[in-house]
């Protein structure tokens, strides 16, 4: 079981190598490129871009601990590793916008007119076609092998295509008279990676803070409800990562059962659990008996 699981997360490594290396081979050349040709919108695209590759080494960070065994100092595993370190690549975009925000301010007050030309568009375009290409690659890979970290990232790369797609209606403009417009269009850039960073510290900012996770809590009543001898749950909690979710919560039964029988009912929850909802990882039962009404008032 551990080697297929370990086979499971070297596949996955590759696909992030590969998309990680594209990733810095496209910012590299719109970064090189917009500083060659004074374009800061084309060098805005270029640390957006940046981005993407920084959400390749949180997903390379987190398989790595992810492929870690549980042990006595890490009962629960490592997994929160993986999203302690997303809230450091969010505040270091959020110093990659505010930048930009500064140099787009700058540029307004002291105007440099871009060269664009032939080979801007062909610099915007390729790149464009590349950020498809590994974006399609990345989602019909992270789905054939059930991997949320590939089609998350794979939905981070489909963010920074609108991004250049708009760096390419800039560079129209700019090119038709207008050199206003590239300050403007690094200022939206700027706001598309504060929108990013914001959403990579909420997300993590939800694990951490043991929000719940499992909002349909009926969905988990009515899988214990099932188990034979259960009479009924409450005070029912969830936490952790989608991928790594547990749950803890309160069983009753009857008051005459057998530890033995009650202790096996408990095994039967969890396994019920983990194969009905997905991402389950721990499950803890506390059990109860439940008195019958009449003898309640007795």
């Amino acid at each position: 079981m551990y080697q297929d699981i370990s086979g499971h997360y070297k596949r996955v490594r590759r696909i992030l190598i590969l998309v990680l290396a594209l990733n810095w081979a496209v910012a590299a050349a719109k970064i090189l490129y917009g500083v060659i040709s004074r374009s800061v919108s084309i060098m805005a695209d270029g640390f957006h871009s940046l981005s993407d590759g920084t959400s390749n080494i949180i997903g390379l960070i987190g398989i790595n601990l992810a492929c870690q065994p549980k042990d006595s100092d890490h009962p629960y595993g490592h997994k929160k590793y993986e999203t302690l370190f997303s809230l450091g690549i969010g505040a270091l975009l959020l110093f990659v916008a505010f930048n930009l925000v500064k140099e787009g301010v700058k540029r307004f007050h002291h105007p440099v007119v871009p060269e664009v030309g032939i080979i801007s568009f062909l610099v915007m375009t390729i790149t464009l076609i590349v950020n498809i290409l590994v974006m399609n690659y990345e989602y019909k890979k992270g789905k054939s092998l059930k991997s949320d970290i590939l089609v998350s990232d794979a939905m981070h790369t489909k963010a920074d295509i609108f991004t250049s797609i708009s760096v390419i209606a800039g560079l129209v403009v700019i090119k038709l008279g207008y050199p206003v417009f590239d300050p403007i269009v690094t200022i939206m850039i700027s706001l598309f990676i504060t929108y990013a960073a914001f959403g990579i510290m909420r997300e993590g900012s939800k694990v951490l803070c043991d929000e719940i996770v499992i909002t349909d809590l009926k969905k988990i009543e009515e899988v214990v409800l099932g188990v034979k001898g259960v009479r009924a749950c409450h005070r029912i909690r969830t936490r952790g990562r989608h991928d790594d979710i547990n749950i803890d919560l309160h069983v009753q039964v009857d008051p005459d059962m057998h530890i033995d029988r009650a202790h096996r009912i408990s095994y039967e929850i969890e396994g019920a659990l983990k194969e009905s909802i997905p991402g389950v990882t721990d499950v803890v039962v506390h059990m109860e008996p439940k008195e019958d009404e009449k003898n309640k008032n007795k």
